[in-house]
């Protein structure tokens, strides 16, 4: 039998705008209850603005779906639940590199990123009827240097393509990361420890 308490903990308490199934898993494993926006409710040009640096370009990303999301959860009547989204970009000597286009775009993305450190920005963002809040992380990524023949087979994979700087850490790629600083939540698309921060201030919590 279900209480009441544990009916509660597990209700949802703000609502995803995002398809990434990393993110949902992420908010999963920190015991979150959440529920999804339906697709496209907070699609948003995601095109960087003339001169835009890149933590304003993530910030502006991440708030700008969020408060789409909540235009589309006021508009639908979907009930006062906050929109959480997030936003991800590597950034390579002050370059901002979003997801490829193609297989030839990654293998670009991945020859780039060969042997260098490179910079990758997570903004998540949180909107209810007050506004917006916002939180950043910013961690650095090392690859060894990556034979031709390894990304050839990366993108062979499938893995590279709906993924900032063309890779995912989480999965096949992890064998080229020499070193990582910062959140490694962060690197798979959702920092835990700021995205707990911005929950916890508008007082949600994991169940």
């Amino acid at each position: 039998m279900v209480t009441i308490e544990q009916a509660a903990a597990s209700a949802p308490r703000f609502y995803l705008a995002s398809r990434s199934p990393r993110r949902r898993e992420l908010l999963t494993q920190a015991g979150f209850a959440y529920a999804e926006l339906p697709p496209g409710a907070a699609d948003v040009d995601e095109t960087p603005q003339a001169d835009e640096a890149p933590v304003d370009y993530v910030l502006r990303v991440a708030r700008e779906k969020a408060a789409a999301g909540w235009r589309a959860v006021v508009a639908g009547n979907l009930g006062a639940l906050p929109v959480l989204s997030a936003d991800t970009t590597v950034v390579v000597e002050g370059a901002i590199i979003g997801k490829p286009d193609d297989a030839a775009h990654a293998r670009e993305m991945l020859a780039m990123l060969s042997g260098r450190p490179h910079q990758v920005l997570t903004a998540v963002a949180l909107a209810a009827a007050a506004g917006v809040v916002t939180r950043l992380s910013a961690s650095t990524v090392e690859f060894r240097e990556l034979a031709a023949a390894e990304i050839e087979r990366y993108i062979a994979s499938g893995e590279s393509l709906d993924k900032a700087g063309g890779y995912g850490i989480q999965g096949r790629a992890a064998v080229f990361v020499r070193a990582i600083s910062g959140s490694y939540s962060g690197i798979m698309g959702l920092p835990l420890f700021e995205t707990a921060e911005l929950l916890g201030s508008q007082g949600i919590f994991p169940g």
